[in-house]
């Protein structure tokens, strides 16, 4: 473990010493506090003592397996989750990052490449630091590119008062990083948070998934489109969307996504 004091936390929940020696050298020479955890039940406690701001989650454990240890974590941090796992198949995959993991690393992996997945992942703003401060304005979200204190009401666009949108019902407060339905707050992870104040900013652009992953999840991930295609299914779901009859979010095939006109939704 560092000790820097004002190093970011990581919380390394790992059953594999080697591995857990590797994460623990990658990430303190990123600039992290590491704490370690051999098993889930060690893990989810480690999660509430140190409020990590970052967790790598062993998939394979030798109590509870990494998917349940992510479901038990997420309502207590909103920490970035990375699950690391030796099994390639997809649906783990999809497992993961639909009960709230923001990545997947497969082993043996380059402690480069988990180096340069995390310093990606931090350029996204955080709703608050450790210290409380606000975040940094990111490309992936509607402050990067809407003027505050604008307003309009054109057809089709959304109507802004400083840094809220809205779009129909529903109701994106970029700085407060709080979205409404319905003026009932929806319980978005960062990454869905992201993703409806992109979608939201330009409703009438239809935004590639490229895009999207450039915007929300920085550069070097042209290669994952599959974590858009998770994380928009998870933010219909919680928008109530009827897959076969979409009331805010319109799949435009082989491009991307845009909003649905307020008036059609």
């Amino acid at each position: 473990m560092t000790s820097d004091p004002h190093a970011r936390v990581a919380l390394i929940i790992e059953d594999d010493a080697d591995v857990r020696e590797l994460l623990v050298m990658t990430l303190g020479m990123n600039g992290f506090t590491t704490f370690e955890a051999e098993n889930g039940r060690q893990g989810v406690a480690l999660v509430r003592e140190h409020r990590p701001d970052l967790v790598t989650l062993d998939l394979n454990l030798p109590d509870i397996d990494g998917v349940e240890v992510c479901r038990q974590i997420r309502p207590l941090t909103d920490a970035y989750v990375v699950m690391i796992t030796a099994r390639q198949d997809e649906i783990d995959r999809l497992i993961g990052l639909e009960i709230g993991a923001d990545d997947f690393v497969v082993k043996p992996f380059s402690p480069r490449e988990v180096g340069a997945r995390v310093n990606a992942m931090f350029r996204r703003p955080r709703s608050t630091g450790r210290d409380g401060s606000q975040p940094r304005p990111g490309a992936g979200t509607a402050e990067a590119s809407q003027p505050a204190g604008v307003a309009t009401a054109t057809v089709g666009q959304p109507a802004q008062a400083g840094n809220l949108l809205t779009h129909g019902p529903i109701d994106v407060d970029t700085e407060g990083r709080i979205a409404l339905l319905d003026g009932v707050e929806l319980p978005l992870t960062r990454i869905e948070f992201d993703l409806l104040a992109t979608l939201v900013s330009g409703p009438r652009r239809v935004w590639q998934r490229e895009t999207l992953l450039a915007r929300i999840w920085g550069d070097g991930w042209i290669n994952d489109q599959h974590l858009v295609e998770v994380h928009i299914r998870n933010l219909r779901k919680k928008l109530g969307e009827d897959t076969k009859a979409p009331r805010f979010i319109r799949t435009v095939r082989g491009v991307g996504y845009r909003m649905i006109p307020p008036s059609a939704a």
